[in-house]
């Protein structure tokens, strides 16, 4: 069923910060993934398996990479994608949001570990993508960088080219100047700032 209301209604950045502070924002004590400890806690997934949320997501992610396209003439796009399984539903929004705008952005999945039987792959979506093909990583929370690291060097390891990392929110813990120093850019659409200014 369709939200006559909502199905045509161009996303701002407001947009994400309230869906997330619905759905994936939680205060608490936690332990992330980089063995941090943290007072909040942020499901991305709660908000990017969800219609309206991964519709929000992908309409963001194309904009800031128009954005960052139109800043730097040299940078190209020829996927989207991450490592499984926070990036997998953020590829697939931002590919079939890029194809509604004329591009041809394929989605890709970067497995944790290789498949164990067939061909053995790595990168799932691989065949939609040139060898050597200029991707973007897209990551869904970053705190130290090091999960995004790892899909970085997956990528160049199977000879693609990953541009920058893109992340949906970045918590501002040390992300940005980790993947400096590894040649590799990061942009985000919020920060956990963002999210905890927002009343």
């Amino acid at each position: 069923m369709t939200n006559p209301n909502t199905a045509l209604k161009k996303p701002v950045r407001n947009d994400l910060i309230r869906i997330l502070r619905e759905k994936s924002f939680r205060v608490g004590d936690f332990t992330l993934a980089s063995g941090k400890k943290s007072k909040f806690y942020l499901d991305v997934k709660r908000t990017s398996l969800d219609s309206e949320g991964a519709y929000v997501i992908g309409c963001l992610l194309v904009e800031k990479i128009e954005s960052l396209l139109k800043a730097d003439p040299t940078l190209r796009v020829e996927g989207v994608g991450g490592l499984t399984l926070g990036a997998d539903p953020l590829g697939t929004a931002a590919s079939l949001i890029a194809y509604q705008n004329g591009y041809q952005w394929p989605a890709f999945i970067v497995r944790k570990e290789p498949k164990g039987y067939g061909l053995g792959k790595w990168v799932e979506g691989r065949e939609n993508m040139r060898e050597g093909a200029r991707v973007i990583v897209l990551e869904d929370v970053t705190t130290t960088g090091g999960s995004s690291l790892k899909a970085v060097e997956r990528l160049r390891e199977e000879g693609f080219d990953p541009a920058l990392v893109l992340t949906v929110v970045d918590r501002q813990e040390g992300a940005e100047e980790f993947l400096r120093e590894k040649g590799v850019k990061l942009a985000s659409l919020v920060t956990l700032a963002d999210l905890n200014s927002a009343t």
